[in-house]
């Protein structure tokens, strides 16, 4: 599996993509494992909360990464953003948020958060380069293993496509 930034699309996830999403959520030991049905709920038209999903595609439609957000406007929680092992460190992830953050700021949504385990340093480094920052820690919040979740927020900023 292969991305080539500049040949990825980002569009809405449809109902059809679960497969795909759910494969590459089940390789990343780190990313959540949402079953089947929630994906298919939070997909559905007027699903309460309201979430923003995206998918990043090949030109052939190969999903090589997703993002989800929930949204109560002026806020949001990035609730996942993973990209496939074989197209990691290409952008992906970085244009999977930029298009969210485009999609939340349209909807009011003024602050983004999320949680992300103490000792992804790399999730936080990436998170940080995005504009986000730690502003408390959730103690022993993730499961297997247990450990504490570093909470990170940013506020949308005037950059185009960035919070």
């Amino acid at each position: 599996m292969k991305g080539d930034g500049g040949s990825i699309r980002i569009r809405r996830m449809e109902s059809f993509d679960i497969e795909a999403v759910m494969a590459i959520e089940g390789s990343l030991a780190p990313a959540p494992h949402w079953p089947r049905d929630a994906y298919a709920r939070m997909l559905e038209p007027g699903a309460v909360p309201a979430r923003v999903a995206l998918v990043a595609e090949t030109a052939e439609r190969e999903i090589l990464g997703f993002a989800i957000a929930l949204f109560i406007p002026p806020e949001a929680e990035l609730e996942t953003i993973a990209v496939a092992a074989g197209a990691q460190r290409q952008g992906i992830a970085r244009q999977l948020f930029y298009d969210l953050a485009g999609e939340l700021r349209k909807s009011g949504v003024t602050e983004v958060t999320l949680e992300v385990r103490g000792s992804n340093a790399g999730a936080q480094g990436f998170y940080a380069s995005l504009g986000f920052t730690p502003t408390r820690v959730r103690r022993g919040y993730y499961n297997d293993p247990k450990e504490d979740a570093i909470v990170m927020a940013s506020q949308f900023a005037g950059r185009s496509g960035a919070v």
